[in-house]
């Protein structure tokens, strides 16, 4: 039967239609491993089957030999006293039931017949060899022994003659359905086979019938396309040959800007040494007015000559005072700042210090806050807020409000506003 079936390995695979894609083997694949799986199961589930049956069928021969031969012995055990001796009678009859059956001495099933008597003397263990115990008084021996209770305990062992029929008849029933079950394997198998030869040439014919048309469509295309790629070719060659041209006056006009941006970097270069030697020039003319300058103070000093300014009058200074302090809420104005404004005389400078003021009154952020004034004690931290050039005013942190106005100042009276600011007293 192994040689005259195909395997099972050989068959399945060409059961899978042929095909390119990874998808569809993979199918193939899955379908071949469950078919195998699927055999395999069958096969133990059959196995499985035949035991149980085997050993149960074993079970049950067993309960049917068990009835009769109980049945059997018990018919054996009722004797008749008047007939001989009970022990004997019954030994007899039970011999010729559980020695002389056909199911023991050929089937080989194990019977163990015991009989006991009324008295519970025991008459029958597996065998005769009890004696008569009153042989002289049948009625005495009757009335000890009978009725008799019997048991019989039966077992087919597996090598016995009945085991074995039992075991053959379902080996040769397995056998045949498995038989039976691989030929209706085999002919689906075959089926498929021819399923799968039938589509494979089927496959065969599309793909040779597509690969014509293919063929076919290529060549239109090819022959559209190269009737259109050679207009787009000639209109590309045409418009790199102006972008060439472009490129190339692109390149002139760079190397025209070079030459121009060298020229005018030598230009600024040479005005740049002009400016220089101008400044320089400049600078020595500054430094000779600078000298005549100090000159003339120097004589003015030696000739005692002092135009110191008026001194402010006191109602000026309350009402500015009063003004300052009403319009500014957020800052202190000392007094000696008050008559550092009153004593600047020109009134564009009062205008435009007091426009600070109010910046730093109001907007602190937008006020030309110049920087730190150094060269003062440790204790003193004071700033110089400029205005109109060279104008000075110098303030610190307020004692009740955000600010405090110290002074008031110009370039020529920086050395005078310094020293009194040194002098102030700490806070």
């Amino acid at each position: 039967m192994g040689n005259s079936l195909p395997s099972e390995g050989n068959s399945l695979p060409l059961a899978a239609p042929p095909t390119d894609s990874t998808g569809s083997r993979t199918a193939a694949g899955s379908s071949i491993t469950l078919d195998r799986l699927a055999s395999f199961r069958e096969t133990y589930i059959a196995i499985l089957v035949f035991v149980l049956l085997y050993v149960f069928t074993v079970k049950g021969v067993e309960q049917l030999f068990g009835r009769s031969f109980r049945e059997n012995v018990a018919v054996a055990a009722r004797v008749d006293p008047a007939a001989g001796p009970i022990v004997a009678q019954i030994q007899r009859g039970v011999d010729a039931v559980v020695r002389d059956s056909e199911w023991v001495r050929v089937g080989g099933v194990r019977a163990t017949a015991i009989v006991l008597g009324a008295d519970g003397q025991p008459i029958y263990a597996g065998g005769p060899g009890f004696s008569t115990p009153m042989p002289g008084d049948p009625v005495a021996e009757a009335a000890h022994l009978l009725p008799a209770t019997a048991d019989v305990v039966v077992s087919v062992p597996h090598n016995s003659l009945v085991a074995n029929a039992i075991l053959i008849t379902y080996a040769a029933a397995l056998i045949y359905t498995l038989f039976l079950y691989d030929r209706r394997r085999q002919a689906f198998a075959e089926s498929r086979i021819a399923e799968a030869l039938a589509v494979r040439e089927e496959t065969a014919a599309r793909a040779a019938k597509i690969e014509a048309e293919l063929a076919e469509l290529t060549h239109q295309v090819d022959e559209r396309v190269e009737a259109e790629v050679s207009g787009e070719i000639a209109s590309v060659r045409a418009e790199r040959g102006a972008l060439q041209e472009k490129l190339e006056a692109l390149a002139r006009r760079e190397a025209e800007l070079r030459a121009r941006a060298s020229t005018f970097h030598e230009t600024l270069v040479s005005e740049r040494a002009g400016l220089e030697e101008m400044l320089d020039e400049a600078l020595a003319d500054l430094s000779r007015k600078d000298e005549a300058l100090r000159a003339l103070e120097e004589k003015l000093k030696r000739a005692g000559v002092s135009k110191e300014p008026a001194a402010p009058r006191a109602r000026d200074v309350s009402q500015l005072a009063q003004r300052l302090r009403m319009l500014y809420k957020n800052l202190e104005v000392d007094d000696h700042a008050i008559h550092d404004l009153i004593a600047l005389r020109d009134e564009s400078l009062k205008l435009r210090a007091e426009e600070e003021i109010k910046r730093l009154s109001d907007d602190v952020d937008t006020a030309a806050v110049r920087r730190k004034v150094g060269g003062l004690p440790a204790h003193l931290t004071i700033f110089e807020l400029g205005f109109a050039g060279k104008g000075r005013i110098y303030y610190t942190v307020g004692r009740q409000r955000r600010f405090r106005v110290l002074a008031v100042g110009a370039k020529n009276s920086q050395k005078t506003d310094l020293e009194y600011l040194s002098r102030l007293p700490r806070e």
